[in-house]
């Protein structure tokens, strides 16, 4: 069995860093507008360290909970999620806006409502 307070609080981790990306991108509405201004491109970098940092997360839950609680949510697609991590903290210079503003726009909003639901679940 594992330790499910530290595993809650890594996924109350996420929830900030999630609605923290949300907010600060809310007024991005294509990939080119993290690349026309200079708060574009802070923002930019603000969403790219920011899902960095919760790959990182879910690479330590995966990881404390022996690989056994993330497979319980299947609609996220984890992996993707962790070799994301890898390559933005690898590859930094390689990232592309596009993918960023993609993941924000597509994959955040779904993986806040899986944590949240994770939270839930786990404080039963």
């Amino acid at each position: 069995m594992y330790d499910k307070t530290l595993v809650i609080d890594g996924l109350l981790d996420i929830e900030e860093t999630l609605l923290h990306i949300i907010d600060r991108t809310s007024w991005i509405k294509n990939a080119d507008d993290f690349a026309t201004t200079p708060t574009g491109v802070d923002m930019l970098d603000v969403a790219t360290i920011r899902l960095m940092a919760v790959g990182e997360e879910i690479k330590k839950i995966d990881k404390r909970t022996q690989g056994q609680l993330l497979v319980q949510y299947p609609n996220i697609d984890w992996r993707d999620i962790m070799d994301m991590r890898n390559f933005i903290a690898h590859e930094y210079f390689r990232v592309e806006a596009i993918k960023i503003f993609n993941t924000v726009q597509n994959k955040v909003q779904p993986l806040l409502a899986t944590v949240q639901k994770m939270i839930v679940d786990l404080s039963k």
